[in-house]
């Protein structure tokens, strides 16, 4: 099988991983399929603390085409150029007894993962949690389930408010055309990720575990208040921005729900505050990019999106501000950003060929 991962449709996706498929296994693809990406527009690293997200599904994504084989061998191929070297794995197919493992390239435990995983079951909240373990068992990255549900659920037109708890999702509709949503990626990532995201998740467990809660989703402000003292300040202060972002996120779905943008936009902004001061996983240019969009007219609101150190922002603005609002953070920002201006797509589907 053969992956092709861009800032394209699944259209032209799909040409381009239908040549590369011919070209690596000398044969046409006879499947294939269509994953988007996301982008959360308020609940940060809310997920794995038992509470809500509202991402939307993206009309960027990943193409996989593919073609059987007879020996029980799997080949895989991929033509995104962050892929870590070598481009192309191949390893036999699990069998009872004999299961995959991870190994390198890292890449291809994702996929790996998945084929170990994964069964055909109609349930599409099955489906996205089989890739969610896959993602703990061989990616070796302890994710939330916002990811893999937005990219499964997702549906055109819509925002999704997912309770990380239950797994219930409502649809938000976000079908207003005098509306946009700017992703602005600052083209930055800082090296801090991949040590300060188990450490977040370290202090939120030292949170429940000292308001006595199952989870900081069971907490109140006025219960962190009150046992301020015997968190530490660090501590309190992750827990703060847990409990205020939960709470942010419901109020955030009702406002978008009732056409109320600019209470949505406001927000906004507090969640990025938040993850500013109190989790502290922002960063100047995130910073930058946050204060240039607020100051174009026909803004309602941004904020950083993402586990931070770098990445991206969304904004929501009015549609017609749009172009104005990419000049004038282009010309405010210190470094190179590129801009996306997206509508909420569909989920993960078969193409056909």
């Amino acid at each position: 099988m053969a992956e092709a991962v861009a800032e394209l449709g699944p259209v032209q996706l799909l040409a381009a991983a239908r040549r590369a498929h011919g070209a690596a296994f000398g044969g046409p693809a006879v499947l294939a399929a269509w994953a988007p990406g996301r982008v959360n527009l308020i609940g940060e690293h809310t997920d794995y603390n038992g509470g809500f997200v509202l991402p939307m599904a993206l009309q960027l994504g990943t193409v996989l085409v593919g073609s059987p084989t007879q020996d029980g061998t799997i080949s895989i191929l991929t033509t995104s150029a962050e892929a870590d070297e070598p481009h192309r794995v191949q390893f036999l197919a699990p069998r009872q007894g004999s299961p995959l493992s991870p190994g390198q390239p890292r890449w291809a435990n994702y996929v790996k993962g998945v084929i170990q995983h994964y069964r055909d079951d109609g349930d599409l909240a099955a489906k996205a949690l089989a890739c969610q373990k896959a993602e703990h068992t061989f990616a070796g990255m302890p994710c939330g389930i916002m990811d893999q549900f937005i990219s499964v659920l997702g549906k055109e037109g819509h925002a999704l408010l997912i309770d990380c708890r239950s797994l219930e999702t409502i649809l938000v509709p976000l079908t207003d055309a005098s509306l946009a949503v700017l992703i602005t990626n600052s083209n930055v990532r800082h090296t801090l990720t991949g040590s300060e995201y188990p450490t977040r998740r370290r202090q939120c467990e030292e949170a429940v575990a000292a308001l006595g809660k199952t989870s900081l989703r069971d907490a109140t402000m006025a219960e962190l208040e009150a046992a301020r003292s015997r968190l530490g300040e660090e501590v309190y202060r992750r827990a703060r921005h847990v409990i205020g972002e939960i709470a942010r996120t419901a109020q955030a779905a009702q406002a978008l729900q009732d056409r109320d943008y600019r209470t949505f936009g406001r927000l906004m902004v507090e969640s990025h505050n938040s993850l500013r001061d109190d989790y502290e996983v922002s960063c100047p240019e995130l910073d930058e990019l946050v204060a240039a969009a607020l100051e174009v007219d026909g803004v309602y609101g941004s904020r950083m999106t993402g586990g931070g150190f770098g990445g991206c922002t969304v904004t929501l603005l009015e549609a017609g501000a749009a172009e104005r609002a990419q000049h004038h953070i282009q010309e405010k920002y210190s470094g190179g950003a590129t801009f996306y201006l997206t509508k909420p797509s569909g989920g993960a589907k078969v193409l056909p060929l």
